[in-house]
């Protein structure tokens, strides 16, 4: 994650995701054509991510 503090309005790239889930980056590749990974969006042609979907994903996963 970048340093600076994560508001609500922000979205995180799929290496801060990487990072955060501590996965490689392909591996949400992976899960984003499976469907079976946290939901992520197309901004251009660049995957953007929601922090509650990731942690409402994770959550779910550890239920």
């Amino acid at each position: 994650m970048s340093s600076r503090e994560s508001t609500a309005n922000e979205l995180w790239s799929i290496e801060e995701v990487s990072t955060y889930l501590r996965v490689p980056v392909g591996t949400l590749y992976q899960w984003r054509y499976r469907r079976t990974g946290p939901r992520a969006f197309k901004v251009g042609r660049h995957l953007r991510y929601a922090p509650t979907d990731v942690r409402s994903w994770l959550a779910r996963q550890a239920a």
